[in-house]
């Protein structure tokens, strides 16, 4: 069987909801209802909400109350699916004149995604976005400007900085245990999805769909990137998609990026639409790394993807071999994130994952298209609070 059927299989399980918490008479200045619960919105109800609409129905201070699709039959059958009780609607302009709700979670074509998540926060809405949260740096500021000045959270996957390896490898890190850090590689890549061909149509491509995962690890890893370099290419000029046939592919499919941070430490991640890897998209049982972190002391490798963590082979030793440490994944799980950030805006809390962290990626990204396109290295200007652990 092709690679490249998986996801959608792979996307789909079931999850029981969690009961609402009732407030006690102290409580209920926190939101104007009688159950603390954060209503939520989920726009886009395709393939990817198969893994969202059930993770969120497990948490007992979110309500999902409205699915949204431009093809509206989805979003009548995942909330028939999931059972999910939710009102539903055909645009995003009809969802936010229904019933009121808090925050919305955007799970659409990537290319859509800055004027979705505009359109939510002018109506005082706080977003949850599917990477990338815009498709420029530039849009994607305005958005979080936007946001602070209607006082709204945004944020934008991966949720790769959730994970318990992340925080091992960030710590081990910090207190030096492998000396002086130089360099770094992620990589991640797979054959390429077939369902749609918004993944290759532009402002699509290989770097906001894969390699955004390894460019949060990294720069949350080893701080913000200073200037980038990048060489993309084209190797599959056509391919063959469910909802358009044979299409002409107009974003890379292949990249090559080299990111210099503080230090002079340089890292570099490699991803693309062209990969042979029979695990695809499960990494259940990945025995291979995916991020590479050398010191002049130790060095160290996650295992399975920076999405879907199996440990970290932690190497620190002239005569003893590497260790296999960090396996407890602690209840993570890549699709977390809308939950995680919608319990912070009840609990009070601030999440490790934050919007300054998102743009940054976005700038690499789009960095790395203008070195390609001008061959020069491009220097950066975002910065997000570091170290994140």
């Amino acid at each position: 069987m092709s690679n490249t059927i998986s996801r959608q299989k792979f996307l789909q399980y079931t999850a029981s909801a969690g009961a609402a918490i009732l407030l006690s008479s102290l409580e209920g200045f926190a939101l104007e209802r009688p159950e603390k619960r954060l209503r939520v919105a989920i726009i886009g109800c395709g393939s990817v909400s198969n893994r969202y609409i059930p993770h969120l129905q497990t948490s007992s201070m979110i309500e999902i109350v409205c699915l949204c699709d431009i093809k509206y039959d989805r979003a009548v059958s995942q909330n028939k699916q999931y059972n999910v009780k939710a009102q539903t609607y055909p645009n995003i302009d009809a969802m936010l004149t229904g019933v009121p709700f808090d925050m919305m979670v955007t799970l659409t074509d990537m290319q859509v995604h800055g004027e979705l998540n505009k359109k939510a926060l002018l109506a005082g809405k706080h977003v949850w976005s599917e990477k990338p949260m815009a498709n420029t740096y530039a849009e994607g500021k305005a958005l979080l400007d936007l946001a602070k000045s209607k006082k709204l959270k945004i944020w934008g996957a991966p949720a790769v900085v959730n994970s318990p390896q992340f925080e091992f490898m960030s710590k081990t890190i910090q207190e030096g245990k492998l000396g002086r850090v130089s360099s770094a590689h992620g990589q991640y890549g797979h054959t390429g999805p077939n369902w749609s061909a918004f993944f290759y149509e532009k402002l699509g491509g290989s770097m906001p769909d894969l390699g955004v995962y390894n460019i949060a690890t990294l720069t949350g890893l080893l701080g913000p990137a200073r200037s980038v370099m990048a060489m993309l290419s084209i190797v599959n000029p056509e391919r063959t998609v469910d909802d358009k046939g044979k299409i002409k592919v107009e974003a890379e499919d292949n990249a090559h990026i080299l990111m210099m941070h503080d230090k002079n430490v340089i890292s570099h991640v490699m991803c693309g639409f062209n990969y042979f890897d029979p695990h695809g998209h499960e990494a259940a049982n990945q025995t291979l790394h995916s991020i590479q972190i050398y010191g002049d002391y130790g060095n160290m490798r996650l295992i399975g993807y920076d999405w879907e963590t199996n440990g970290v082979m932690l190497d620190t030793s002239w005569t003893e071999p590497p260790k296999l440490v960090s396996t407890d994944k602690s209840g993570y799980v890549w699709q977390e994130g809308a939950a995680k950030v919608g319990e912070s805006i009840i609990s009070g809390t601030e999440p490790r994952i934050n919007a300054e962290h998102a743009l940054h990626v976005l700038e690499v990204i789009e960095a790395a298209r203008k070195s390609q396109a001008t061959g020069m290295r491009i220097k950066l200007k975002s910065k997000f609070p570091w170290p994140m652990v």
